[in-house]
């Protein structure tokens, strides 16, 4: 075999072994290269935001359906401990849900809210949504009943409602499920049950959440799967449905939000597998 023939199939190799599989998911775009970690997505009915995580500029940034970034606005008195989710209210209100808490160890968890009016201005001010879970007793607590992190939200009539990211040893697929106001102050979540989606680890841990316009439909997020929790009526979720839908994806998916009714929009972080990209996924 000549060295010509060995360095091209080398370069086919590493280009097959590097290519991302975005299975069903519709690639509607790439974010720009200083958005590497979206955790965040919240479909207004003009406007689309995203967030990133820890580490990353208290700031939030508008959208178009291709990923590019038509505004950015760093926002007042809200520092990014670790961003995890965002919701939007019928009225044109935001909220950031930073409550990112990978360890279980933290108590300062924290929803803030950004008028309609306030995102208007360069610097928009946040109120602040403080709340602990009833639940929790020790930070960190065992391994065992490592429930508390964070990374689902959506809005519904006066409430802000909370998915948890399960991160047990051995681990479990259960979600805690918890409301608070939506108005400033600090709360206790009012405990409203529990779910387990599914025993992988690998993909049913809660990454995000939203819920459908009509109130119908909750999404909620892990990777490679959606779970569409139907037959609800909130707060109650006693006879709730839920249907597993694998989009047959390998990226970091992260944040979900729907565009209407039957149009979800996907975005999964950026790493060396790819990611960094903005998908439309339907459902029935």
């Amino acid at each position: 075999m000549s060295r010509l023939a060995l360095i091209l199939i080398l370069i086919f190799t590493q280009g097959c072994a590097q290519k991302t599989h975005y299975g069903q998911l519709d690639h509607l775009g790439d974010f720009p290269s200083k958005l590497k970690e979206v955790s965040g997505i919240s479909v207004g009915q003009e406007d689309i935001w995203v967030i990133e995580d820890s580490g990353n500029k208290d700031k939030i940034y508008k959208i178009d359906t291709k990923g590019n970034v038509t505004k950015s606005l760093k926002i007042d008195h809200a520092k990014n401990e670790d961003w995890e989710d965002l919701a939007m209210d019928k009225k044109g209100n935001l909220y950031i849900g930073d409550f990112g808490n990978n360890n279980n160890a933290r108590k300062n968890l924290t929803i803030y809210r950004v008028s309609a009016s306030e995102l208007k201005k360069k610097e928009p001010n946040a109120e602040k949504i403080a709340f602990h879970y009833p639940q929790q007793k020790k930070f960190p607590p065992k391994k065992d009943s490592l429930l508390f992190d964070t990374e689902g939200l959506f809005h519904w009539k006066d409430h802000l409602y909370i998915f948890t990211k399960n991160r047990t040893r051995p681990y479990t697929g259960e979600t805690l499920m918890y409301r608070v106001p939506d108005v400033e102050g600090e709360y206790e979540a009012e405990f409203l049950g529990s779910i387990t989606l599914c025993k992988s680890q690998d993909h049913c841990s809660v990454t995000g959440a939203d819920i459908s316009p009509d109130g119908k439909t909750i999404a909620l997020l892990g990777y490679g799967l959606i779970f569409l929790v139907r037959n609800f009526e909130l707060p109650n979720f006693e006879k709730a449905s839920i249907q597993i839908i694998d989009f047959n994806s390998d990226t970091q998916t992260e944040s979900i939000g729907f565009l209407d009714e039957k149009t979800l929009l996907i975005a999964d972080e950026k790493n060396m597998r790819g990611g960094g990209s903005l998908y439309s996924f339907s459902i029935n």
